[in-house]
C-alpha cells in the first residue's frame, strides 16, 4: 500500500510545505502578535478531523514509530476516543442549531495523543496541516480567524492561509485515493476522522470500514 500512496503523499507534502512557509511568512512579519512557543498546547486539546489522505499518512508515520513511544501514542488514543465520545453526547444538545454546534464544538478540550507528557508532539515533524498554522491567522468558511492567544486585530489586513482551499485539496487528494482502492466508498472523501481513530485504525479500516460516531462529515466538496 506504500507504494500505491507514495504520490499522493508527496502532493500531500507540498500542501504541508506550503503551510510552513506561510506560517514563517507571518512569523517574520508579525511574530510579536503571535504567542506560540515551546510547550504551548493550546492547539494540541482543540477537536478537529482529519481528510482520508491525511488520516493514512499520519497512521504509516505512526508504524514508523519506535514501540515502546507507538505503545504510549496509542494508548493515550483509547483515552482520547472516549473523551471525543463524551464530547459527542454534550454536542448532542446542539443538533438542531448547526451555528451553536459550532461554537461548543470549538469550546471542548480533548487532549492530542500526539502530545506526550513532556508537553511535546510525539510526530511533530509529520503534525497535520491544521496544527501547523493554528498561530496565524488562517480562512475558514471564507472568514478569517486566529488564535485566541493571539494579538491579531480583527479586520486588519493580515496575511493569512486559505485553509479553504487546504481543506479542497485535501479533499482531492482523499478522492484520488478512494479512486485507486475503494472508488464504492467515493463519499469517505469527504469525511473528517479524528487522530484517535486515525492512529488506532490499520490504513485498510479507514478506507474501507463503515464510519462511527468519531467521524464527523466535512463540508469542504471541491467546487
Amino acid at each position: 500500500m506504500k507504494i500505491i500512496f507514495e504520490d499522493l503523499f508527496q502532493q500531500y507534502e507540498k500542501l504541508v510545505a506550503m503551510a510552513d512557509e506561510s506560517f514563517r511568512e507571518v512569523e517574520r512579519e508579525w511574530g510579536p502578535l503571535m504567542k506560540c512557543g515551546e510547550m504551548c498546547s493550546d492547539c494540541c486539546n482543540s477537536v478537529f478531523g482529519l481528510f482520508l489522505i491525511e488520516s493514512v499518512y499520519l497512521n504509516q508515520r505512526i508504524a514508523k514509530m519506535e514501540r515502546r513511544k507507538r505503545r504510549e501514542v496509542l494508548s493515550r488514543g483509547e483515552r482520547s476516543d472516549r473523551e471525543l465520545l463524551e464530547a459527542e453526547k454534550r454536542l448532542q444538545a446542539y443538533d438542531r442549531d448547526p451555528g451553536a454546534k459550532a461554537l461548543a464544538m470549538a469550546r471542548e478540550r480533548v487532549r492530542c495523543p500526539l502530545l506526550d507528557d513532556r508537553g511535546k508532539c510525539a510526530l511533530y515533524r509529520h503534525r497535520p496541516v491544521t496544527c501547523r498554522v493554528y498561530g496565524i491567522p488562517t480562512i475558514i468558511n471564507g472568514k478569517i480567524h486566529a488564535c485566541w492567544k493571539a494579538g491579531f486585530e480583527k479586520d486588519k489586513p493580515y496575511p493569512a492561509f486559505n485553509l479553504d482551499g487546504a481543506y479542497r485539496e485535501l479533499y482531492r487528494l482523499s478522492g484520488r485515493l478512494l479512486q485507486r482502492l475503494a472508488p464504492q466508498n467515493m463519499e469517505r472523501a469527504s469525511l473528517l476522522v479524528s487522530v484517535s481513530k486515525s492512529i488506532n485504525t490499520p490504513p485498510e479500516g479507514l478506507i474501507y470500514q463503515n464510519s462511527d460516531s468519531r467521524i464527523k462529515k466535512g463540508v469542504t466538496k471541491r467546487t
